[in-house]
């Protein structure tokens, strides 16, 4: 049975709105990452948690790390205000980091 000139048509429609909509689903908007920054962010967690972990001043397993779009954000407990400032520096210092919020709270 030969392929028709409209059949062939609408197959190559349907491939390229497909198409399409697979490039906007994986877009970035202002509250999303797209795929390539999402995975940036996770390296830069991934770094400043080894760079925590590996500082003594600041005990790692107590501050969580968040990244989006590069921001950085600091949450959890710290024991005092020097080791509160020691992981902000410590995240403000690794490469990729656009800017440090801090959410620590002093114990």
């Amino acid at each position: 049975m030969p392929l028709t000139h409209a059949f062939i048509y609408r197959f190559k429609t349907l491939f390229a709105s497909l198409f399409l909509l697979v490039l906007v689903a994986c877009a970035p908007t202002a509250t999303r990452e797209g795929t390539g920054e999402y995975v940036d962010d996770a390296v830069i967690t991934t770094k400043v948690k080894a760079a925590l972990a590996a500082d003594p001043a600041v005990k790692a397993t107590e501050v969580k790390v968040e990244t989006f779009k590069g921001t950085v954000q600091l949450s959890g407990f710290v024991s005092s205000p020097a080791a509160r400032a020691r992981a902000i520096e410590i995240a403000r210092g690794t490469r990729g980091v656009r800017s440090v919020k801090d959410d620590m709270v002093i114990k």
